[in-house]
């Protein structure tokens, strides 16, 4: 199992880190090893000091496939939940004045968790998902799918390009504006409309 994450995928998302707006789609991964199992404590890293957490909805392949056309996307996944990308800020900045890969500040330890996934067909338009995140009890992040640039098959297809799909990777789809840090004892739970689909504690 491999985490494809999609970046730059909201406007509001790249003006608030005065990124450019990329010519063609974004992608990166993670390891499984940066799975966090759902209700387990985030325990923020000693290596930096300035996390962020990034919302976003989730899909999970349910077949192997490569070179998807785009009108067939929908068939290869058939769950959807939320999850968190926690970014290393601070050594990704690092590395980008470097012009170095940044996966070090994206694919460690835990730096993705995944709620309850729910099947595709509870939602009655995949184009007009509401999800959010709230930190102790203040909303934090609020998207809607309808803002994403690229749509979920669009995405499938784009990456199935250059990286074949197999059966219950997870693609990150992009986070709406409204990143920051976090802190320890930050308290986290992530909605899908008003379904709590993640719940977890910084440690």
């Amino acid at each position: 199992m491999k985490i494809i994450c999609i970046g730059r995928n909201y406007i509001d998302h790249i003006k608030e880190l005065h990124n450019t707006i990329p010519e063609k789609p974004v992608f990166f991964m993670k390891p499984e090893t940066a799975l966090l199992q759902i209700n387990n404590p985030f325990f923020y890293p000693e290596f930096s000091n300035n996390v962020h957490y990034e919302t976003e909805i989730v899909l999970k392949i349910n077949h192997n496939g490569r070179h998807i056309e785009r009108k067939f996307a929908h068939k290869y996944y058939d769950e959807i939940s939320v999850g968190i990308d926690f970014t290393a800020r601070d050594i990704q900045v690092e590395q980008k004045k470097k012009g170095l890969p940044w996966e070090i500040a994206k694919a460690f330890d835990q730096s993705a968790p995944v709620g309850y996934f729910l099947p595709k067909s509870t939602f009655a338009d995949l184009s007009n998902i509401h999800f959010s995140l709230k930190i102790n009890g203040e909303l934090r992040q609020n998207g809607n799918t309808g803002d994403m640039m690229l749509d979920f098959d669009h995405i499938i297809s784009y990456v199935s390009r250059f990286v074949s799909l197999k059966t219950g990777d997870l693609i990150f789809t992009g986070t709406p504006a409204g990143v920051g840090p976090i802190e320890i004892n930050d308290f986290f739970e992530v909605f899908i409309e008003d379904m709590k689909l993640l719940e977890f504690n910084v440690k």
